[in-house]
């Protein structure tokens, strides 16, 4: 018995001898930047992500993800596009998360709906939100990194509209609007109905706009969206549109997999 015993204590101990040396660090994504905002007057916070080979000598095109915490879709987003760089050599970007404070406050246009005022008091504060994604967020990425000039921008649902919004009155903000179910029944959908004034209205021509919605949606989700293609489509104002319905999406389910579809199309064009 005793032979035994010290026999598996010495099997043991050449085992434990034999293994590799075992250390941890950190494994890290990005970089996390903070403005103090003088449009919103309050803290914000950027989540940066840089191509593994960034070089201050070449630049390159930045994606603006609404809704861009760790929390939310930073981490995914990031590993999509850096899925499609791997696999269809598309090209390395630059990924800036844009944290939410009051993302209903943000995203949305002041409304006249009673019910809706009261259900979000806050709400209507996109106007000062753009100033400040085009003043101090665009302004601080473009400052401190190697930028070409090309901009994405991902909005979803409430994000969604406001990218509309933006696209509709300030599309020179952004070359590609990658819009997701966005949420035009806000205000009774007077934003999409000012939507053909607005673009009539425009001088800017948009090189790329996506928009998708998913099949398992509210129908009038589907139906709003549907109905803002047909208004892109019909203006001059875009250079290329695609329109996508995941017939087995969601609205919770919709936006990754509605990204890839994107990624794939813009393959394409290549």
């Amino acid at each position: 018995m005793k032979r035994i015993v010290l026999g598996f204590v010495f099997a043991f101990f050449v085992w434990s001898s034999n293994q590799a040396q075992v250390t941890s660090t950190p494994y890290c994504i990005g970089e996390t930047h903070v403005i103090n905002s003088s449009i919103l007057k309050e803290l914000r916070q950027l989540n940066i992500y840089l191509p593994p080979n960034y070089e201050t000598t070449k630049t390159y095109p930045v994606l603006y993800l609404l809704d861009g915490s760790l929390e939310e879709d930073f981490l995914h987003i990031v590993g999509l596009f850096q899925f499609y760089k791997l696999q269809f050599q598309q090209l390395d970007f630059i990924i800036v998360g844009i944290e939410n404070v009051d993302r209903k406050r943000d995203f949305t246009f002041p409304t006249k709906d009673s019910t809706l005022k009261k259900e979000i008091p806050t709400s209507g504060g996109s106007e000062k939100f753009i100033q400040f994604l085009e003043t101090e967020v665009k302004m601080y990425v473009e400052q401190n990194f190697k930028t070409s000039g090309v901009n994405y921008l991902i909005g979803q649902s409430l994000g969604g509209l406001l990218a509309t919004e933006i696209l509709l009155k300030k599309p020179h903000l952004f070359t590609h609007y990658l819009i997701v179910s966005p949420s035009l029944w806000w205000d009774n959908q007077s934003l999409l109905k000012q939507a053909t004034t607005l673009l009539e209205n425009q001088t800017t021509v948009v090189p790329y706009v996506y928009v998708s919605v998913g099949g398992k949606e509210h129908p009038v989700m589907r139906k709003d969206a549907k109905k803002a293609y047909k208004i892109l489509k019909s203006s001059h104002k875009i250079s290329n549109l695609d329109f996508l319905e995941l017939r087995n999406e969601t609205h919770a389910s919709i936006l990754h997999q509605s990204i890839s579809e994107a990624l794939k199309l813009l393959q394409k064009q290549k």
